[in-house]
C-alpha cells in the first residue's frame, strides 16, 4: 500500500524546535525517560515469565469480546476460573447483532505512492496540517478511531460490577486494563485516519456491546475532539488534540487531553494517554509504538501506575507494559505486566522489587487478552471491531445526521476501493473548509 522511498538521505529541521537527527534523538528518548530511572527495575523479561510453567496453569483463555470470533457467544469461557461467575458472565444478555465481517472488495487497482515523496514536499511544516493523498488513508475517521478504543468496554462493565461487589483492587485493574487494550488496534496499522471536518461527528449505538458513543470535532485550529461514551454503570468522556514532531526518520504524537471515567457510585478514574511514534518513514518497514508512563488517578482507594517501555532497535520483546496499583499509602499493591498488543496480567503484591522477579509472579491472573485477527483480512490490517465501524446497517443511514462520519463521501469511496473519486472528494472538502 505504503512504500518508503529507497533514499538514504536525511530529513533536518523539519517541524517546531528540530535541529539535528541525532540531537532531536536524544532529545526525543531524554523526554521519554524523564521520571523513569526510578522504576527501571521493573522491566524484568516478560518473556521468561509467560513461557513459566506456573504462569501457563495459572492463565486464563480469555474470549475477550463479541468481536474475537466468527461465532457468536459470550464474552468469556469456563476457563476464568479465577473470576466470580456473575461478573464473568457480565454482558453475556446483551442482544446479537450480525455485523460485517469484511470491508467491500476494491473497485478499482491500488496505486503504489512514495511516502518519502510527499514528505520531502513539506519539510518544516507541522504534518498535521498538510494535506496527503487519500493513499494514505485508512477509511475511518479520528472520531471513529476514538471509539475503537471501546473495543473491549467489556471491562468497564466488570469493573463496575466489581466496586458493586466490595472489591475496588479488582475495579481498578481492570480499568488498567482497559486503558492498555485502546492501543492494540494500532500493530500493524500504518494509514492514517481522515481528518474530520469541523462540526462533522459520529454517533454509534452498540447494544451488542451495551454502549452508546458521540463525537464531535469542536476546534479546527487546534483541532480538538471530544467525545462521550455511556455503558452499564459508567461513562467516559474526554477530549483530545495531538502534538506532531519530526525527527527526520520518525514522526512522534504527543496526545493532549484527559480521560475521565465515572461509575455510578460515584468513583472517578482520570488518565492521559501515553507518546505514540510512527518509525522508518525513509527506509525499512513502518512500524508504530507507544511509550512512557501513563497515571491512573482515582478518587477513592487506589491509584496506577504504567510504564510503557520504548523498543528499541534490539529488542527482541518489545511492547511491554509494566506496572502497579497503590493505596493510598503509596504501598504498591498489585503488580501488572503485560504487552500492549497482546494480553495483561496481574498478581497480588510488589513484584516489582529486585530480587523478587518470577518468584513472586508464581499467581498470576488474565485480565484482558487481545481478540483474535479477522478471518478476512483488509489492506489496512483493520481489526474485527474497526471493521464495523464505518458500516451502515439496515435503517441506520435514515437516523443519521448529515453531519456523521459514515456519511463522508470520500470516506465511502476510499472504503469501497474507488480512490480517484476518493481524492477528488476528499480534496474539495479540505478545499471548502479552507473558504
Amino acid at each position: 500500500m505504503i512504500r518508503q522511498d529507497k533514499s538514504s538521505g536525511k530529513i533536518l529541521g523539519i517541524g517546531k524546535g528540530s535541529s539535528t537527527d541525532s540531537d532531536d534523538d536524544n532529545e526525543r528518548v531524554d523526554a521519554a525517560e524523564e521520571e523513569t530511572d526510578e522504576d527501571d527495575h521493573t522491566f524484568f523479561d516478560t518473556r521468561d515469565i509467560l513461557s513459566s510453567s506456573s504462569f501457563r496453569s495459572n492463565g486464563s483463555d480469555l474470549r475477550t469480546s463479541s468481536f474475537s470470533s466468527d461465532d457468536e457467544g459470550t464474552i468469556a469461557d469456563d476457563s476464568e476460573d479465577n473470576i466470580d461467575p456473575y461478573v464473568k458472565s457480565v454482558g453475556s444478555n446483551f442482544p446479537s447483532i450480525k455485523r460485517r465481517k469484511k470491508l467491500p472488495d476494491p473497485v478499482e487497482r491500488e496505486k503504489s505512492v512514495s511516502l518519502w515523496s510527499m514528505i520531502k514536499e513539506n519539510i518544516g511544516k507541522d504534518l498535521t496540517k498538510v494535506c496527503l493523498p487519500v493513499y494514505f488513508n485508512e477509511p475511518l475517521s479520528s472520531l471513529q478511531k476514538c471509539f475503537e478504543d471501546l473495543e473491549y468496554s467489556y471491562l468497564l462493565d466488570r469493573a463496575y460490577e466489581w466496586g458493586k461487589r466490595g472489591n475496588n483492587l479488582m475495579r481498578i485493574l481492570n480499568v488498567a486494563a482497559f486503558a492498555v487494550s485502546g492501543y492494540s488496534s494500532t500493530e500493524g496499522r500504518i494509514c492514517k485516519p481522515f481528518n474530520p471536518l469541523l462540526g462533522e461527528t459520529y454517533e454509534a449505538d452498540f447494544p451488542d456491546k451495551g454502549v452508546r458513543f458521540f463525537s464531535e470535532k469542536v476546534s479546527h485550529h487546534p483541532m480538538i475532539v471530544a467525545c462521550h461514551c455511556q455503558g452499564t454503570g459508567w461513562k467516559l468522556w474526554g477530549d483530545s488534540n495531538l502534538k506532531s514532531k519530526f525527527w527526520g526518520r520518525s514522526i512522534q504524537l504527543d496526545p493532549v487531553g484527559v480521560l475521565t471515567l465515572e461509575f455510578d457510585d460515584g468513583e472517578v478514574f482520570k488518565w492521559s494517554k501515553v507518546t505514540t511514534s510512527i518509525y522508518n518513514l525513509i527506509l525499512g518497514k513502518l512500524y508504530c509504538d507507544h511509550y512512557g508512563t501513563m497515571r491512573i488517578e482515582g478518587n477513592r482507594d487506589y491509584s496506577c501506575k504504567l510504564k510503557f517501555k520504548e523498543q528499541s532497535i534490539i529488542d527482541r520483546n518489545p511492547h511491554q507494559v509494566h506496572g502497579g496499583v497503590q493505596d493510598r499509602n503509596g504501598k504498591t499493591v498489585a503488580t501488572l505486566f503485560g504487552k500492549w498488543d497482546e494480553s495483561m496480567h496481574y498478581a497480588n503484591g510488589d513484584c516489582s522489587a529486585k530480587g523478587k522477579g518470577q518468584d513472586s509472579l508464581s499467581e498470576t491472573h488474565l485480565l484482558w487478552k487481545r481478540s483474535k485477527p479477522p478471518k478476512y483480512s483488509t489492506r489496512y490490517n483493520l481489526t474485527r471491531f474497526a471493521i464495523t465501524l464505518n458500516e451502515l446497517t439496515p435503517g441506520l443511514k435514515e437516523k443519521l445526521p448529515p453531519t456523521d462520519s459514515r456519511l463522508r463521501p470520500d470516506q465511502r469511496y476510499l472504503e469501497n476501493g474507488e480512490y480517484e473519486m476518493a481524492n477528488s472528494e476528499k480534496l474539495r472538502l479540505e478545499q471548502r473548509q479552507r473558504q
